[in-house]
């Protein structure tokens, strides 16, 4: 089963890459059908790139660490 905690200790990974461009993400919550909602904030916060940041940075990592993770939205 997939936990907040472990979700929470990869997003830990991505988040300097987050920082570093003035943006952030919080984990909102693990979905039982293992869909992880998050929330950009910062400058993630309407960039247009917040949906590439967002399916191919982290829903990879979370996927490549977590396999069970099925998805990840935007909250």
């Amino acid at each position: 089963m997939l936990n907040k905690e472990n979700v929470q200790k990869v997003l830990n990974k991505v988040r300097p890459s987050l920082q570093m461009d003035g943006g952030d993400v919080e984990l909102v919550n693990v979905r039982e059908d293992n869909t992880v909602e998050v929330k950009l904030t910062g400058a993630c916060n309407g960039c247009p790139m917040a949906t590439m940041t967002l399916k191919a940075g982290i829903e990879r990592v979370l996927k490549s660490e977590l396999p069970e993770v099925s998805e990840v939205v935007s909250v």
